[in-house]
């Protein structure tokens, strides 16, 4: 008799964006003459930039020739591209080794995979609400989720609990955050870090959006943070920095200082267990792929990234525009390409998607999707392109409009 892994059956049914798939696929059935904006998941739509295609050709390339074709790679990446990413952190003034890097497939493919080396004994702490793929890892496994209330009276970025009744052993934490936009400023993060170390909780910091802060003042990585090395792991992605969603790339960082506990109380190093972990159960990164991330580093790509970007935060303002103009109360829409918005009328969270589906054919992503404390607000992202952007928001006011 095989016996399954029961964790799997407290998962809902459906996943939050297979359900906002099949209600728009319904929709286009029955409206086959409508044109649909599609403003709800955080897919982009800019093409990857000249210098990474450029990079891309030439890998292909390489890899038609007998004297430049690669085989099996390093299962943590080249040591080309670990040098890009070190010299990118290294403007941040933060120094890392090439060996607590590792590339992967993307940030969530890391997320979701890096509780393959953590017991599942552990409480888990997850703000509320939160990118789906936390909790639902943590299920699968069938840890303890004790949720964090993140929530409008504290601008979405909820400090660390001050009782002594919880005590997290690993601490989720995303800024800017998917979905509400949130961005954690220095002495915010700070808390964060002094907490984790004075509990000895490892912090899994999910930075994929760093890219989109524009203000100075705000850290891009929370190993500008002094002692985040001891307390804390990073995860990456090149998906939405550069246009990756299809081809795939990010990169996790794990310190050498970084330590957990065994079942006897004697400290082990995170960094080992992960690169165990990886050799054993990950192939690495195509070449290709690899030598277009290490182009998305260089002077030119970083110009040309940066150019994709500012169009995205250009859509970010027109969404945050409207929302001023509607009076409707809003979240993110700087340092970040999320607009997190409360219904109006106090709709519910599906009750405004159907609205907006049904009534201007527009989609968005419904806050309850996210948790508990995502009902009755909404998601909207900036992937779109401008004239889909303006032409959604001239829609909603339509409807909202004061």
């Amino acid at each position: 008799m095989a016996f399954i892994n029961d964790h799997y059956l407290e998962l809902q049914d459906s996943y939050l964006f297979a359900n906002i798939a099949r209600k728009v696929n319904e929709f286009v059935a029955q409206n086959p003459d409508k044109k649909l904006i599609r403003m709800g998941i955080g897919d982009v739509t800019r093409p990857l930039v000249p210098a990474v295609i450029e990079a891309m050709h030439k890998a292909v390339n390489e890899m038609g020739e007998a004297a430049t074709f690669r085989g099996y790679g390093p299962e943590q990446g080249y040591d080309f591209l670990h040098e890009a990413v070190q010299a990118y952190y290294a403007k941040m003034s933060v120094s890392l080794e090439k060996n607590e890097i590792f590339i992967s497939d993307g940030a969530k493919s890391d997320v979701g995979n890096i509780t393959d080396i953590f017991g599942n004994e552990n409480i888990v702490m997850i703000p509320d609400p939160v990118y789906p793929v936390y909790v639902d890892t943590n299920i699968m496994s069938g840890r303890e989720i004790v949720y964090l209330d993140s929530n409008e009276s504290n601008g979405f970025a909820p400090l660390p609990p001050t009782t002594e009744d919880v005590s997290p052993d690993l601490i989720y934490l995303c800024s800017p955050n998917n979905p509400t936009g949130a961005a954690y400023n220095r002495e915010q993060l700070t808390a964060w870090v002094n907490y984790a170390k004075e509990n000895n909780a490892i912090i899994l910091y999910d930075a994929a959006y760093e890219c989109f802060i524009s203000d100075p003042s705000l850290p891009r990585s929370i190993f500008e943070i002094e002692g985040a090395k001891e307390c804390a792991i990073e995860f990456c992605s090149l998906s939405k920095t550069a246009g990756f969603t299809g081809t795939r790339c990010g990169y996790t960082i794990v310190p050498q200082a970084l330590k957990g506990f065994n079942a006897d109380g004697d400290e082990v190093a995170i960094n080992k267990l992960w690169l165990r972990r990886q050799t054993t159960k990950f192939n690495g990164v195509p070449y290709i792929i690899q030598c277009a991330a290490a182009a998305v580093f260089t002077e030119e790509g970083q110009k040309q990234i940066k150019e994709n970007i500012a169009y995205y935060a250009e859509n970010a303002r027109i969404i945050a525009s409207t929302m001023e103009e509607c009076g409707i109360t809003y979240f993110g829409g700087q340092n970040s390409p999320y607009i997190w918005l409360k219904c109006p009328d106090n709709m519910k969270s599906w009750d405004f998607f159907d609205k907006l589906l049904n009534d201007i054919a527009v989609v968005g992503t419904p806050g309850a999707g996210f948790g508990n404390n995502g009902e009755g607000y909404f998601r909207l992202t900036a992937f779109s392109n401008h004239e889909n952007t303006q032409e959604a928001m001239d829609r909603f006011k339509t409807l909202f409009k004061k």
